[in-house]
């Protein structure tokens, strides 16, 4: 296992440098200058050229990017053009905002998904199987800004539950952070519960047609045991992979949803970020995304080992 877990981490830095690469590639064929929106619309000709070559926007597109992967050799992933901050300290930052609420969405993604996919398999073709299907349909198919401002309007300005938006740091006020990541979370749990839940009812379903259940129920255990213990392990087998995606999709798909709820997170950071074509740290923001799905992949690989002890990695994998 050792073995193998180190030649995925080597395997990891090309995957790193392409997506570097194509990031950097593709914010030079955006249309804008960032010499403009630092130098405001008053900005002379010569004050924006002096812009241009105090950041190095000035140079050719080889030099800007050797002079990247120099610094990202050091550990230095450059100065954002108009935080005025190194690009790490400025992630860092953000770092325990995204991945506080993704926490929480993954928690409530796990539960409401499993927990419906099981009840629909239990209960196949009854009005729990519809209703959780049902369910599950509606999630996937509501935008995220759509669902995000509908639960403002609810929750905040009819109800008065809870805050439109902002952040409270969890270890500043833990009831401060539920009410500000909750509807967030929801938001974002919604829209993958429908995928979980239709796998897990799905494989549930495959599971319980095996002969091991039929020996087992055979035997006289409860029907409870025969599900938590012989069932529900092997289902979680496939579920492992979903999850993982679904991890991915909460923790690097958040930029609208963070944006709706005005936090303070890795999404935000990335969407304001293109918009004022603040290139270093666009490329620092995706190079953390980036290594925090090979990360978590490599981490659902090596869950597999546990669920499914026929799984064996070696370093030819």
């Amino acid at each position: 296992m050792g073995r193998y877990v180190v030649a995925r981490l080597i395997q990891s830095i090309p995957v790193l440098i392409l997506v570097s690469v194509i990031s950097f590639g593709i914010m030079k064929l955006v249309p804008g200058d960032p010499a403009v929106l630092i130098g405001g619309p008053t900005a002379t000709p010569a004050e924006l050229d002096n812009i241009r070559q105090n950041l190095g926007l000035d140079q050719p597109f080889h030099v800007q990017m050797g002079r990247f992967y120099a610094g990202l050799a050091r550990g230095d992933l450059g100065r954002s053009l108009l935080l005025g901050k190194p690009v790490l300290e400025a992630t860092i930052e953000r770092i325990p905002v995204s991945l506080s609420i993704a926490l929480y969405s993954m928690v409530l993604t796990l539960f409401l998904g499993i927990s419906c996919g099981v009840i629909a398999a239990l209960k196949r073709n009854s009005w729990a199987d519809q209703a959780a299907m049902a369910f599950a349909l509606i999630g996937v198919s509501l935008p995220n800004f759509w669902l995000g401002l509908m639960l403002i309007i609810l929750f905040s300005v009819h109800l008065g539950w809870l805050p439109t938006g902002g952040y409270v740091p969890w270890q500043n006020d833990p009831v401060g952070w539920f009410r500000t990541a909750t509807m967030p979370a929801v938001t974002l749990a919604l829209l993958q519960v429908g995928l979980l839940a239709r796998i897990t009812r799905s494989t549930m379903l495959e599971v319980l047609r095996q002969d091991y259940i039929r020996t087992a129920r055979a035997k006289g255990l409860p029907e409870f045991l025969v599900i938590a213990k012989h069932a529900f392990k092997n289902v979680m087998i496939p579920v492992i992979t979903v999850i993982g995606v679904i991890f991915s999709v909460l923790l690097s798909g958040s930029v609208v949803v963070e944006s709706v709820f005005s936090v303070p997170g890795i999404g935000s950071l990335l969407g304001s970020a293109v918009l004022r074509r603040d290139y270093p740290m666009i490329q620092g923001g995706l190079l953390f995304v980036a290594t925090a799905l090979l990360m978590l992949n490599l981490l659902v690989d090596v869950l597999y080992a546990y669920f499914d002890p026929r799984v064996r990695y070696d370093s030819r994998s």
